[in-house]
């Protein structure tokens, strides 16, 4: 299998990206198509590896920044490595991509130059937020679309059991709908009318209700459906709350000779539950809804989470996850 990947992608591209795909390459059995500045990806390659197997470089010497208008980015800039990488999956040379760049130049090129899937109005993004129980919960849209219909996030539910069943091994994967109340009556009319579809639904979907905000980290369930305004909300809230109560935590224990005892008592602890909830493990969301493989790593990722997202790519192909969609797409 080839992957496509935008090597200029991300806060910490192109060495971190180069690095990642080493690694995936030599882990996975995949074959990499580095997007990029040539010279750049040379340097790195060289100072990395001494197999230069199945790693190609697509020279590309433009790049979209997060401050780009994605639409117009992508129309602009043709010979940046994100639509570069893109042109390769749409022409058949590549099989998937995986970009840590600008999520809403992805998301744009995703569907403009690769194309939705027949019967998808709205591609969505799913990003995987790790739980207390040590498992993960697929929160379908967390960004992609701000205003939805309740046929979108019908289409959400479906896509997002699918995937969990096939990249995760979840073989009835609970699906719970984001509201403020756990009542089917309560919330606003996208979500009470997504709701019914959800609960008369003929595909065979374990719907389990509603779900507050709250209980996410809980595990109540494996797939919590939304828009992409309160999703993209819901990860943001989330994640910023883990990261300044650990920092919160550290300033704390580093406050006197006796909590830094207690400290370094309790350390092993502390990492542990910091991985709980450690990105770089999960690999990247998935753009799921588009005719190819499509996968979105953090924009901070490192190596490992680039390593990881390339692994979520192979899964998804693998798997033929595009084709599964499209055939329950049509039978809803």
């Amino acid at each position: 299998m080839r992957i496509a990947v935008d090597a200029m992608g991300g806060d910490n591209a192109p060495e971190a990206v180069v690095r990642g795909s080493i690694l995936a390459r030599d882990e996975y059995d995949v074959s990499i198509i580095l997007s990029g500045k040539e010279n750049e990806i040379k340097k790195i390659l060289e100072s990395s590896t001494s197999d230069f197997s199945n790693i190609e470089i697509l020279n590309a010497e433009e790049v979209i920044t997060n401050e780009d208008k994605p639409v117009m980015a992508l129309r602009r800039k043709k010979d940046s490595s994100l639509v570069k990488a893109l042109n390769a999956v749409k022409n058949k040379e590549a099989d998937a991509i995986v970009s840590a760049g600008s999520t809403g130049a992805l998301l744009g090129g995703a569907t403009l130059i690769i194309g939705r899937i027949n019967g998808i109005e709205r591609p969505a993004l799913g990003a995987l937020i790790p739980n207390m129980n040590g498992g993960v919960a697929l929160l379908i849209d967390s960004g992609a679309n701000v205003d939805s219909k309740p046929e979108f996030l019908y289409d959400f539910a479906i896509m997002g059991d699918i995937y969990l069943k096939k990249a995760m091994n979840i073989d009835a994967p609970r699906i719970a709908l984001a509201n403020i109340g756990a009542e089917k009556t309560k919330g606003d009319k996208l979500t009470v009318e997504t709701y019914d579809l959800l609960e008369n639904t003929a595909l065979p979907l374990n719907f389990i209700g509603n779900i507050e905000a709250r209980e996410i980290l809980q595990g109540k369930a494996d797939i919590i459906v939304c828009d992409g305004f309160v999703g993209n909300m819901i990860l943001k809230t989330l994640e910023g709350t883990v990261l300044e109560l650990m920092k919160g935590l550290k300033k704390e224990l580093m406050s006197t000779t006796r909590t830094k005892i207690g400290g370094a008592l309790i350390k092993p602890a502390l990492y542990g539950f910091k991985n709980k909830f450690d990105y770089s493990e999960h690999g990247g969301a998935p753009i799921l809804g588009v005719k190819e493989t499509v996968i979105k790593a953090h924009g901070s990722s490192d190596s490992k989470a680039l390593k990881n997202a390339i692994r979520q790519a192979k899964i998804c192909y693998e798997n033929k996850l595009n084709d599964l969609i499209e055939e329950s797409i049509m039978r809803r």
